[in-house]
């Protein structure tokens, strides 16, 4: 279940909060065909079934892309800022993919706020979002994303 910021600046003191987990997603082959399709990269390693079962992880694996693209389906379920007029994705920083994500492998996301300032008129607050993978020890992807919340 998110938690909930009833305004921007309820933000303001809250580095530290853990955020999450989220529920559990299933990466399956069709998505991370579409995300090939969308992006172009059809590498075999993530669209070729039987050619990946030769390969260095026994299956086809998701793009690192389409992990980290999948941190916009994860925030919704870790944080919830109300209040605002509008807010941006300024960016992101400390991206690392760490470890594979096997098709047919469950994934979700946790979360730490671990920054939050104020600026040009808004909130800015950076979490830390890590996608585990069940059952692995290592996660796939770590980010730091920066969110601006505007005031109404």
């Amino acid at each position: 279940m998110a938690r909930v910021f009833d305004r921007p600046a309820d933000l303001i003191g809250a580095e530290g909060t853990v955020l999450g987990p989220s529920d559990w997603l299933t990466i399956d082959q069709d998505r991370v065909n579409g995300f090939a399709d969308v992006t172009g990269d059809h590498q075999w390693i993530h669209v070729d079934v039987e050619r990946a079962k030769g390969g260095p992880f026994g299956g086809t694996i998701a793009h690192g892309y389409l992990t980290l693209s999948l941190v916009n389906h994860f925030l919704p379920e870790l944080i919830d800022v109300r209040g605002f007029a509008h807010a941006v994705n300024v960016g992101a920083d400390r991206l690392r993919f760490l470890n594979p994500v096997r098709v047919g492998s469950k994934i979700r996301a946790s979360g730490e706020i671990v920054a939050v300032e104020e600026i040009k008129g808004a909130i800015q607050s950076t979490v830390r979002v890590t996608i585990e993978i069940d059952g692995e020890t290592r996660p796939a992807c770590v980010i730091d994303t920066i969110s601006r919340y505007f005031p109404e």
